[in-house]
């Protein structure tokens, strides 16, 4: 029976049991598609590294004697739509039966479901073998519970694979060392430089171009410096392990106006598109840490390996627990507009500067820049979810809606009333002031609530926490900040508030 086997642009793992043998009768298919390309504006350089990473993999199968039918974005057989494609090679090839993995995006698995019930050949979809959990995992974990908290599913990922534990207990006598991972970085100990691939891609670029493909951000120059094989993700995880991971943990919340990456590990691109799988990456960590552990502390593995087992399987447990219908909560009845300025980086407020051109330069910006940075505005200005989230899907070259939305619309905006976070992650000027140098460097005071120089996060701060009691003021973890709230004179809070409705209503002149 001649089989087609569908790969999508984030299915690139070279291990998969697929690829174990080679058969005449099976052709594997893969696609550039303006679908695609369209269905949100993405950053240039997220189109061009999913491009060159599946134009790489699709070399290395047919090196392995694999049929391959690779239809480039300019094929002139190319569709530019899914089903289509597919039927078009069913037709063309004399195929017998239809293949794919499981998607990991819900307009896919629905779209693929679709097409899969009106062949006329039968169909069968198989797992990704790329993640420690299944779907439904979470969702049985949590049956019967009203809170979602992750810290629980992180203990029972941590117990379930032994990961970091001694016996039933952990490792080091702690399960969470988040308190070690707030450290401001001062100029010490040194970064080094990020590891450059320095991947050509000046024909895709050129093709992209040709296309007339509507994109953000900037990309100057003809390679690209992220991983693209898995070759290349394993060169990126020992970069990590020999150069990164001791500082790791100390520093993962840190901002600073000249650094980039920081001590991050730049993986996230490859082990989306499952170039390399989370377990590889933990189980490299935790020998390199064996090895080296009178140099390495704990709290920097730890804090790592959260991340990985904790954050990324937990909000795709979330994702799919909860969808479709999490990406249409507006649980705090958001609907102001995004500003221009996330899509050029001209403002004068420092940290969002820094911010969004880094991420309009690299399409990229960490954990924390993504939460307490961009988000945090967002929220304090009461932008629209929706837009919000195409901002976020579009920009950062590791964002795909599975892990993308949760964390944007549940972690960073508080959409989803509570699923995913205890209280909504917002701060004035302060904690950026704490965790940064930004505010060192900028023409707002940090230290004013009021006047023209004051930081415009502190009036918008209180300003949100006045406009959203109905919604937030019963929140345990809030009520401090209410207290607080509550002690300022009528006079003082109406002067913040014209001053956030300024900002708000006019946010080109900040």
């Amino acid at each position: 029976m001649k089989t087609l086997r569908l790969i999508l642009g984030d299915q690139l793992n070279a291990q998969h049991s697929w690829y174990a043998s080679v058969s005449e009768s099976t052709v594997y298919c893969m696609f550039e598609m303006r679908q695609e390309t369209d269905y949100v504006k993405h950053h240039i350089q997220k189109v061009v590294g999913f491009f060159a990473a599946m134009r790489d993999f699709s070399k290395q199968l047919e090196a392995q004697g694999h049929k391959v039918v690779y239809l480039t974005l300019d094929d002139t057989t190319n569709l530019q739509n899914l089903e289509e494609n597919i039927k078009n090679i069913i037709n063309s090839q004399g195929i017998e039966s239809f293949e794919y993995q499981s998607p990991d995006e819900y307009r896919l698995d629905t779209q693929l479901k679709s097409i899969c019930s009106t062949l006329s050949i039968p169909s069968s979809e198989v797992d990704t073998e790329h993640f420690y959990t299944k779907r439904d995992e979470l969702s049985v974990f949590y049956e019967g519970k009203k809170q979602f908290v992750m810290e629980r599913f992180y203990r029972y990922m941590r117990k379930k694979h032994h990961i970091l534990m001694e016996g039933e207990q952990p490792e080091g006598g702690e399960w969470n060392y988040d308190k070690s991972n707030r450290n401001k970085w001062k100029g010490s100990p040194e970064i080094p430089p990020f590891l450059d691939f320095k991947n050509p891609v000046k024909d895709i670029l050129e093709t992209i171009h040709t296309a007339s493909i509507k994109t953000i951000g900037r990309f100057n120059d003809t390679t690209f410096s992220y991983p693209i094989n898995r070759k290349q993700s394993l060169e990126q995880l020992d970069y990590f392990n020999q150069n990164l991971l001791v500082h790791f943990g100390d520093y993962q919340d840190a901002l600073h106006n000249e650094e980039v990456y920081l001590f991050h590990s730049r993986l996230s691109f490859a082990m989306n598109l499952k170039l390399i799988s989370p377990k590889e990456i933990v189980d490299s960590v935790l020998v390199h840490y064996r090895a080296n552990h009178e140099e390495i502390s704990i709290s920097q593995v730890e804090g790592f390996i959260r991340q990985v087992i904790g954050w990324r399987e937990y909000m795709r447990g979330m994702y799919w627990a909860q969808m479709p219908e999490y990406k249409t909560l507006n649980t705090l009845d958001n609907h102001h507009a995004i500003p221009e300025f996330f899509w050029t980086g001209d403002t004068k407020m420092n940290c969002l500067s820094k911010t969004i051109n880094n991420s309009l330069d690299n399409a990229y910006a960490h954990h924390i820049q993504r939460l307490m940075i961009t988000g945090n505005y967002l929220l304090l200005t009461q932008t629209h979810p929706d837009e919000v989230d195409d901002w976020y899907l579009g920009i950062y070259i590791d964002a795909l809606e599975w892990v993308q939305l949760p964390n944007t619309r549940g972690m960073s905006q508080f959409a989803d009333g509570g699923l995913i976070a205890t209280k909504p992650y917002v701060s004035s000027g302060s904690y950026i002031n704490k965790m940064s140098n930004y505010c060192s460097g900028c023409q707002y005071n940090v230290k004013e609530r009021l006047g023209e120089n004051a930081c415009p996060f502190n009036s918008l701060y209180w300003n949100f926490l006045d406009d959203k009691r109905p919604q937030l003021a019963t929140n345990f973890r809030m009520k401090m900040m209410y207290s607080v709230l509550n002690k300022f004179s009528t006079d003082e809070l109406i002067a913040m508030k014209l001053r956030a409705s300024q900002v708000i209503e006019t946010p080109e002149k900040f």
